[in-house]
């Protein structure tokens, strides 16, 4: 198990569950000092990560890449998986997919969230559906192929009407050829979905591939009511390994949301 913190540099989601923006050097150097093992990033595409920069700021702070989110495709671009026009689908797919490449080539995932889209309109949820399975068939062996999983995140009922709890996501992922799709279960959305955060985590069991460490109010933990030993406990009975991330607001600024994120981490995972 190890920490992150997340950095955006999308200029667009400005305003979003991010702790640190822009500066992707001194950001890297923040999170170094305050004792975090890794970086989850948010870029604006593949395209415009120097990855020779990033790769030389990894190495100097003593960090890992956790993983890219791959949001400002939907946020920039306005690509979705399952939109409704073929040609802004395949687009979604392109943009993803060098996603995927760049964060394999760090031994990291790339995160699929609010790309997945919803169903609206003429587009009934299965159809829907079809298209997201379509992709992730796509994507998860090319990461695969890094030696990497892809994530793919539910998301709570008011970004998404397509999956929204662990226990259906786990149905759909079922009915998928690929096997290298893990959840990143994030307790924000879980804090609106499910009837209990704990039980949904042991549900997932070894398909558990990332967690957004965030409170009830989608500030860093211990700044709302969120209830973390339970959480923690349903972790370590399922043996997972894998990434702690915080994507929460900046509140009241990134170094105390960065500061109050490590400080909750040692406290509920003192062995990780």
């Amino acid at each position: 198990m190890f920490s992150a913190i997340t950095i955006s540099l999308v200029p667009e989601a400005r305003g979003g569950p991010f702790v640190f923006w822009e500066n992707l050097s001194e950001a890297c150097a923040k999170a170094a000092a305050l004792g975090f093992d890794a970086v989850e990033i948010f870029p604006p595409s593949a395209e415009e990560v120097e990855a020779p920069q990033l790769r030389r700021l990894l190495q100097r702070h003593g960090l890992r890449l956790a993983g890219l989110g791959t949001g400002a495709g939907w946020v920039v671009r306005k690509l979705r998986l399952t939109d409704s026009n073929p040609e802004t689908r395949r687009r979604a797919r392109d943009f993803a997919a060098a996603m995927v490449d760049l964060a394999g080539g760090f031994g990291a995932p790339a995160i699929l969230g609010s790309m997945q889209g919803r169903w609206e309109n003429s587009v009934s949820r299965d159809q829907a559906l079809a298209w997201l399975a379509e992709a992730l068939e796509q994507l998860a062996p090319r990461a695969h192929a890094l030696g990497v999983p892809l994530l793919f995140e539910p998301l709570n009922r008011y970004e998404t009407n397509l999956l929204n709890r662990v226990e259906e996501t786990l149905a759909f992922l079922d009915r998928l050829q690929t096997q290298n799709v893990r959840l990143l279960c994030d307790l924000f959305h879980m804090n609106i979905e499910e009837s209990n955060v704990a039980d949904a985590l042991r549900l997932a069991g070894p398909r558990l591939g990332h967690i957004h460490f965030a409170d009830s109010n989608r500030r860093a933990i211990g700044f709302g009511h969120t209830q973390i030993a339970p959480i923690a406990e349903s972790l370590g009975q399922v043996g997972f390994q894998g990434c702690i991330s915080a994507e929460v607001l900046p509140w009241p600024d990134s170094e105390r949301a960065a500061a109050q994120t490590i400080q909750s981490y040692r406290r509920f995972f003192p062995k990780a």
